[in-house]
């Protein structure tokens, strides 16, 4: 075009020199031409990474995992159903779940225990209940599973919501079943 001047873009080494230290130099000068050039498309697109392939279970799964963690130190109260008025097991996993997920799960541990899908230990993913026999009772303590053998529960000892391990300790004694609610 008559009039329109094109710039000289310099990229040699001296005009640079100074900022990096010498052995980058060089490595500067050609991440910068091969800017210049992709700009220009000149180079083909890069190709994008494949789309994570997470079920939505999975991620509900997490969620709820992630929300019952937030919970820990929330005082303990025997029928409680809200982090503010202080939480036992049932009302924490009743929270956790309305809250992370939407789903509904009302009642006491054995309550829940029934509308769950059995699962085995060794398949246990976050956000699946785990149930212990304590008190000499099925079914009548209920925590959240977190990943790593670990879960997060009201118990009413110590007075506030927890993690611990299911693989050693009084809780991993009196483990009974595990259930998940999605599909």
């Amino acid at each position: 075009m008559p009039g329109r001047q094109l710039h000289r873009i310099s990229l040699s080494a001296p005009s640079i020199q100074g900022l990096f230290r010498d052995e980058n130099t060089e490595v500067i000068r050609y991440a910068a031409i091969a800017l210049l050039l992709g700009g220009c498309g000149l180079l083909p697109p890069a190709p994008s990474p494949p789309a994570p392939t997470v079920s939505s279970a999975n991620e509900r799964g997490r969620d709820i995992a992630v929300y019952a963690l937030g919970l820990i130190d929330t005082g303990y109260r025997y029928g409680g159903k809200n982090p503010e008025a202080g939480l036992d097991c049932s009302g924490m996993v009743s929270h956790v779940f309305s809250q992370a997920a939407g789903i509904r799960l009302a009642g006491s541990a054995a309550d829940m225990a029934k509308k769950g899908r059995p699962v085995e230990l060794s398949k246990l993913l976050p956000g699946d209940l785990v149930f212990f026999n304590t008190r000499h009772k099925p079914f009548s303590h209920v925590g959240i599973y977190i990943g790593d053998g670990r879960f997060v529960h009201a118990p009413n000892s110590n007075g506030r919501v927890r993690a611990e391990s299911l693989n050693h300790g009084y809780f991993a004694a009196h483990l009974e079943a595990a259930r998940s609610y999605f599909d």
